[in-house]
């Protein structure tokens, strides 16, 4: 089958690594290459380096926007269908009007949207998944293909869950592809759909009211915008002691060479690593002995 791929980050990465080893790759759409670093040195989306490590040798475009030109090229190149993976830009009817597959990081009509898998985690859901659906003008609100899904661990942190994701993902969109014509899509229960929207910094605040919901903050949030309190200290590394107990809020109940225990108005948890504003990231130990904190005194 002839693809056109359309996706951005390591999650599309995955899944098109996997259909490259299946079906026939045309062509790739991208986001365009961003500044990354310190040094802000321009970075290519995890897609497109893969053709390059590859070596697949097909059109790559990363448009701004889907101008005549943009439209002339996926014209000629004529896909059977093309994949939508995280690509990050709503697609025009124009391109809509061929057969258009997403994989979405979510059971559909749950979590609609920019973030489903961070909601999946601070919502605490008994499953978490994947679906395949065909492609409409509505967001993430086309027929259903296929799903596929797995426990929550109640452990596992935004990133190691979004490898599983994309892995589950690839081979659920391998199936659907073997079966296309035979599958009878399956539209959406429009009773219990919910969204969710683009992260943004200050979800990431945190106060030592509740262990269990600061614990799957950090697991939503690892790498961006991480968990802060509102002094701007941020908190890594962090697991659940208990989720029992009534404590003053950020009282050091212990002091360990791995980590700090800090309780909660319910509940206490685990610290590994401190890092307060404009300082490099330590341990929560050197820390605390840094600041001359002591048990029984407050971490703010």
């Amino acid at each position: 089958m002839r693809i056109l791929f359309m996706g951005t980050p390591n999650f599309a990465r995955i899944i098109l690594e996997s259909l490259y080893y299946q079906h026939e790759i045309i062509g790739l759409f991208c986001q365009p290459d961003r500044p990354f670093g310190r040094k802000q040195e321009l970075k290519m989306p995890e897609t497109k380096a893969f053709c390059y490590e590859v070596g697949l040798d097909i059109p790559v475009y990363q448009p701004v926007e889907f101008d005549n030109e943009v439209l002339q090229n996926i014209k000629m190149l004529n896909p059977d269908v093309i994949i939508v993976v995280a690509y990050g830009k709503i697609l025009p009817p124009s391109v809509l009007k061929y057969r258009c597959i997403n994989i979405h990081a979510s059971l559909l009509p749950k979590y609609r949207g920019a973030s489903p898998i961070q909601e999946m985690i601070l919502h605490d859901d008994k499953f978490f998944g994947v679906s395949a659906m065909l492609m409409e003008e509505g967001l993430d609100s086309g027929d259903v293909l296929g799903f596929s899904l797995c426990k929550n661990d109640f452990c596992v942190g935004i990133e190691a869950l979004s490898i599983k994701l994309a892995s589950m993902g690839a081979k659920l969109i391998n199936g659907v592809l073997e079966r296309l014509d035979e599958i009878i899509p399956l539209k959406q229960d429009e009773i219990h759909t919910s969204y969710c929207k683009k992260i943004k910094k200050e979800a990431g605040s945190v106060d030592f009211s509740d262990a269990w919901e600061i614990c799957r903050k950090f697991r939503a949030f690892q790498g961006w915008p991480a968990i802060f309190l509102s002094s701007g200290l941020k908190i890594f590394d962090v697991s659940l002691q208990s989720s029992d107990g009534a404590y003053q809020e950020g009282e050091i109940l212990e002091i360990l060479p791995d980590c700090i225990i800090v309780g909660c108005k319910k509940g206490s948890i685990k610290i590994g690593g401190l890092q307060a504003p404009n300082k490099q990231k330590v341990s929560a130990s050197q820390y605390i002995n840094g600041k001359r904190l002591q048990i029984g005194m407050q971490l703010e």
